[in-house]
């Protein structure tokens, strides 16, 4: 098992800057890869970037150029730095986890996730 712990989210007016942060403890040679995915209201949880452990990444076209992932391996920790946050990002992110035993990994959910973290840009 892997536990996953979010921090980081809040309300940010456009054009801000927010950095969530998740921990993960327990069987850590079950995450190679971790990522961020979010929710919005009524919407369907989508990917937002993934990384593996030896740094491979992958974000989805919207948040390219604003949005950086990050990984501490030493902390069993990942970062998600986002700048020029508009409306359209906010949601509730989760942060997930999971073997990778191809590239396929970056682009699909893991087994384990987070209890996510609210992020909100509003004015």
């Amino acid at each position: 098992q892997v536990q996953l712990v979010e921090s980081g989210g809040g309300l940010v007016q456009p054009g801000g800057s927010l950095r969530l942060s998740c921990a993960a403890s327990g069987s850590i040679f079950s995450a190679n890869v971790m990522g961020w995915y979010r929710q919005a209201p009524g919407k369907q949880r989508e990917l937002v970037a993934a990384i593996r452990s030896g740094g491979t990444t992958n974000y989805i076209d919207p948040v390219k150029g604003r949005f950086a992932i990050s990984r501490d391996n030493a902390k069993n920790t990942i970062y998600l730095q986002m700048n020029s946050l508009n409306p359209e990002d906010t949601a509730v992110y989760y942060c997930n986890a999971g073997p990778c035993y191809d590239s396929s990994c970056l682009w699909r959910p893991g087994n384990y996730w987070g209890q996510g973290t609210q992020v909100t840009v509003s004015s």
